[in-house]
């Protein structure tokens, strides 16, 4: 069973034809995320099949990810520990101004629609699938009523994903799991803490200066930077626009607090005090031209050693891999480039897209952690077959398949990538270059040399 199989086992879109479609339709997308969809399905009557399996009011956003979301499950089940990584982002199809159904976005002149991922990664920095996702499209009518936000319970407020996102992530997931939700600044939202409870952990980046109760000083940020200094950690810094990939030392602090409720208006009551953990780590030299690390984190997950701090910052360290699930899916998938005429029909091609963007993700990450699993784990024969005779332009194959990390280096060159002391780990961009490069290469020599259980030609 192939791995798009695997991924849609629990599919029910209560049409076997729509379910075989959206299988072929992934396995397309997967090998070539930038083509268009007339060249990813290849001719005009793939093509056509997949227009109209995006117009069909059978097939949803949710029962596309659900599907999805079980195969996640039972990878999340075979850790002791997740992360689930929180973030939105706006997809923006301004430049196709006649499709209908769109919303407002942070510019009112702009159009397109939000997407909040909870992505699962192992402790080890793995993705392993997307647990649950919100699409939705702002009301234009609600466009200048920021000011009112206050007004609102919580319910009402696009901040309410956060809540959402805690609670969908750990639906139906084994009780022995440990789950802790990441998020940055945005989700620092009182009543999230306050749901969490002590059940469901969280790890947030602070954004307030929020006043603490019966403590001096009185508040968060003063109280933290009067806690003694408890030691050091080295974390990775990713590749930037601006700046090479690079290893910052961080200076850290932790304190236990006691946060005071916020004023909320009459009549939205129920918040208490909350007793949680607050950490400091900055970086005291950073490199001449790069802004220094600093972050104020916020949990329920106890913090007592300078091991239990060291902890949380890697968990909090691995944060942009949901950052760049979403990169893939804008600059891999090039989802802000289709044009299918409708809002409706473009939550569904996210859907796919999202499958489809994981799958390269989690091929970037996966051979860093598991450099030696042979290649097979992430490849088809014919693709390392492939992959290897045109690397070394020879078509003897060794006895054995190459290993994940030989392979996800040699894909990384196939889409530019210079292998030099300087250049780190090949990133996702590379490999879905050479992905693509590689899908090319592979039907090839699937032509010229088919598997045995396959007619040969004459």
């Amino acid at each position: 069973m192939g791995w798009v199989e695997q991924e849609l086992d629990g599919i029910d879109l209560k049409d076997a034809r729509l379910e075989n479609r959206l299988q072929k339709l992934i396995e397309q997308f997967s090998e070539r995320p930038g083509a268009s969809i007339p060249k990813a399905c290849e001719d005009w009557a793939g093509a056509k099949g997949a227009y109209r399996f995006f117009d069909n009011p059978k097939v949803s956003h949710r029962a596309i990810m659900d599907s999805h979301r079980q195969a996640t499950v039972e990878r999340v089940e075979q850790e002791e520990l997740v992360l689930v990584l929180q973030d939105t982002t706006s997809l923006d199809f301004s430049h196709h101004p006649e499709t209908v159904g769109l919303g407002p976005l942070e510019n009112p002149r702009q159009q397109g629609m939000l997407l909040h991922s909870s992505l699962a990664v192992s402790e080890a920095g793995v993705p392993l699938g997307i647990l649950d996702q919100q699409v939705w499209r702002r009301d234009p009518a609600q466009v200048g009523q920021r000011h009112r936000r206050k007004e609102r319970p919580i319910e009402e407020k696009e901040s309410y994903k956060w809540l959402k996102g805690l609670d969908n992530s750990t639906r139906n997931l084994a009780c022995d799991i440990c789950v802790v939700s990441v998020a940055d600044r945005e989700a620092d939202v009182y009543e999230l803490f306050q749901a969490a409870g002590e059940d469901k952990k969280y790890l947030v980046r602070a954004a307030w200066n929020r006043h603490l109760d019966s403590q001096e000083p009185d508040y968060l940020w003063q109280a933290v930077r009067q806690a003694p200094l408890a030691g050091a950690l080295v974390v990775e810094v990713g590749r930037g626009k601006d700046h090479p990939p690079r290893e910052a030392t961080l200076s850290v602090r932790f304190t236990q607090v006691t946060l005071r409720p916020p004023r909320r208006p009459t009549g939205q009551t129920g918040l208490r005090p909350l007793r949680l953990y607050a950490l400091e780590a900055f970086e005291e030299n950073p490199p001449p031209d790069q802004e220094p690390l600093h972050w104020l984190l916020l949990t329920n997950v106890p913090v007592r050693t300078l091991a239990d701090a060291q902890r949380c910052l890697r968990w909090y360290a691995l944060r942009w891999l949901v950052e760049r699930f979403h990169f893939v899916l804008k600059s891999g998938c090039r989802i802000e480039a289709r044009q299918l005429a409708t809002a409706d029909r473009l939550e569904r091609l996210a859907a796919v897209f999202s499958v489809v963007a994981w799958r390269l993700l989690w091929l970037t990450y996966q051979g860093r952690v598991t450099p030696d699993a042979p290649c097979t784990l992430a490849l088809q024969t014919h693709e390392w077959q492939a992959l290897y005779a045109f690397v070394h332009r020879s078509p003897d194959l060794p006895a054995e398949p190459p290993s994940l990390a030989q392979a996800v280096q040699w894909i990384a060159q196939l889409g530019g990538f210079l292998n030099r002391k300087s250049d780190g780990m090949p990133g996702v961009k590379v490999l879905w270059l050479g992905w693509q490069r590689l899908q090319d290469i592979a039907d090839t020599w699937l032509f010229t040399h088919p598997p045995p259980d396959l007619p040969r030609c004459g």
